[in-house]
């Protein structure tokens, strides 16, 4: 099965996810491929992927990591593979069903086609909270307000114009990934997301969001943490006062 999209999904412990994430992916009526990014999961995650290798011979891709080493450079060690595998489309997904496979068409969308102002988007953001709703199913209340207002903040902080600042259902172009400087992206957490789609703007990027339904896992265990929420918090003041010395590459014009 040819595609020019992969779908990057990093696991730790995914064991009652994972099979099925493969298979609803795979079921789409778009081929995608599908990259997991396995941090030596003690519960058998990996090994289930390699036996379902056998089914989707060409499709199926795993990289095992010898330990929890962070989100960030989980998706970093996807997208490098993903550009030296020659995709023209790269996502980001949660393996717990959070985000819904079927919108993986819907971001590929808006990255391959342009709309009525002839734009298309660079990279793409599944959002939670676009035009200020909020479409988070099965989150308790104070998750969701901690989650919405610290965007909220990172918008202030950044001046960014997204709304789902840490959200971490993405499609990016490959040139996107190509242009930023990915050996300098420095947060391993959910700082990661913000600072990923904060260099997408600085490099003149085109970053829209596409209004998504959010919904809490059902089976396994978040990894959010609160270690996790404080490098976002903090994270951003640094991410900002450097890009006032920093010099960001530039998307290259179309001819």
């Amino acid at each position: 099965m040819k595609s020019d999209s992969v779908v990057i999904i990093p696991t730790y412990n995914e064991k009652e996810n994972i099979e099925a994430i493969i298979r609803a992916v795979h079921g789409l009526s778009q081929p995608f491929h599908v990259l997991i990014v396995d941090d030596g999961s003690p519960d058998g995650t990996a090994g289930i992927v390699k036996s379902l290798q056998n089914e989707y011979i060409d499709s199926l891709f795993i990289i095992e990591r010898s330990g929890k080493l962070g989100l960030g450079t989980a998706y970093i060690c996807g997208f490098r593979w993903a550009l030296e595998h020659g995709y023209d489309f790269i996502f980001e997904m949660d393996a717990d069903f959070s985000h819904n496979p079927k919108d993986l068409v819907r971001l590929y969308k808006a990255c391959s086609e342009t709309d009525e102002q002839g734009r298309r988007g660079d990279a793409a953001i599944g959002s939670r909270y676009i035009n200020r709703l909020v479409n988070v199913v099965n989150w308790p209340i104070g998750r969701v307000l901690m989650s919405y207002y610290a965007s909220a903040y990172v918008r202030i902080v950044t001046g960014l114009h997204i709304f789902d600042t840490t959200a971490g259902f993405m499609c990016y172009r490959r040139e996107v990934l190509e242009t930023i400087e990915l050996d300098k992206i420095r947060f391993k957490g959910y700082a990661f997301q913000i600072e990923m789609k904060f260099t997408a703007v600085k490099c003149g990027f085109n970053v829209v969001e596409v209004p998504i339904i959010f919904t809490n896992r059902e089976l396994g265990t978040s990894k959010m943490s609160g270690g996790i929420f404080s490098e976002a918090v903090f994270g951003v003041i640094k991410l900002r006062w450097g890009s006032f010395w920093r010099k960001y590459p530039q998307k290259q014009a179309v001819n």
